[in-house]
């Protein structure tokens, strides 16, 4: 038999005591022994002591980067399990030079992320934000009969087949919606098995009624909704980003949307958090929320139930679910 893995986690105390609480932590112990050490700062000695002996790191929210210099206090380290999202910011280079595993439960944390998304098209379809703020300042207009609302026949655009992009895919098949979808890495035939229409990225934006942005954030997609693409929505419409602030020109939707021309819904922003006064927040057909969307409070489970699973999968040597390679980091978030 195998000797048991041992377990360290790097990550900030709060979010540990969400991402494994009392329950999961037993089903943890019952895999692997763990740290009493919970690392946030890898060049403390007792951190550096506890890194000599650990097998598989449960990194998360706060955890330092992992480089060169960590890894060398590390010799037995065979896998980092992360308990988010994205793990560029968090693993050097060096982590998969040396043959680490890496997994992410960037699949746990997206399903909370598509029904934001999901409950956001839902509500723009229903013109929600823009006739709630009207129905504020005194507006009371009966709105049954306007010929601009309602859910059923609009065209849905996703930008991006991601993880989150087709998990709102799956969730609006077969609701009488016309489903379009842009991402120069999904073939036609998935894109029909999503029950979506494959389009460039122009005629998504010509045609949608909603759009829904679930594109990583990479050097090609900086700004990627820029003034002439937002200019090629149509009028009424409405753009939902839950995925990066900066996948959209900010000064530009700010003009788009300062006429009443198109809504917003905004859960990430470039900057974030928008500076006091910005105007998006004050306009009556925009919706900023605090970047929200992903796992928090109670959902923070999902990620360690995730981690957990890694971790058995690891000690029964079978391949990781969220297995992340270097060769994936040039196209995730």
């Amino acid at each position: 038999m195998s000797p048991r893995l041992t377990a360290l986690l790097a990550m900030n105390s709060s979010v540990a005591a969400l991402v494994l609480p009392p329950d999961l932590l037993e089903r943890l112990r019952a895999t692997a022994e763990v740290d009493d050490v919970i690392v946030h700062d890898f060049a403390d000695p007792e951190a550096r002591r506890a890194l000599a002996r650990t097998d598989v790191l449960i990194s998360g929210w706060g955890c330092p980067k992992v480089d060169a210099t960590v890894l060398a206090d590390a010799p037995r380290l065979k896998a980092v399990i992360h308990a988010a999202g994205s793990v560029k910011g968090h693993l050097a280079p060096e982590v998969w030079d040396r043959g680490v595993m890496v997994s992410s439960a960037a699949e746990a944390n997206a399903a909370p992320v598509a029904q934001y998304a999901l409950s956001a098209i839902h509500l723009a379809g229903k013109r929600a934000f823009r006739l709630a703020s009207a129905y504020r300042g005194g507006d009371h207009q009966d709105p049954t009969t306007a010929p601009d609302i309602g859910n059923h026949g609009r065209t849905i655009g996703i930008v991006g087949a991601s993880r989150t992009g087709r998990l709102v895919l799956r969730g609006l098949a077969g609701t009488g919606r016309r489903l379009l979808v842009s991402d120069p890495f999904i073939t036609a035939d998935a894109a029909t098995q999503l029950g979506a229409e494959p389009v460039d990225l122009d005629t998504l934006l010509r045609e949608s009624d909603i759009v829904s942005l679930h594109a990583p954030l990479l050097r090609e997609t900086r700004s990627l909704l820029n003034d002439r693409r937002l200019s090629l929505l149509r009028d009424g419409a409405v753009l939902i980003n839950t995925a990066r602030g900066a996948l959209i020109d900010t000064e530009a939707l700010t003009r788009h949307c300062a006429d009443g021309r198109i809504d917003a819904v905004l859960d990430v922003t470039e900057p974030e958090p928008l500076p006091a006064g910005h105007p998006l927040l004050s306009m009556g057909n925009v919706l900023v929320t605090p970047h929200l969307a992903g796992a928090m409070g109670t959902e923070i489970r999902l990620l360690g139930e995730f981690a957990v699973a890694e971790v058995e999968r690891l000690a029964r040597q079978v391949p990781l679910a969220g297995h992340v390679g270097a060769t994936d980091l040039h196209r995730i978030a």
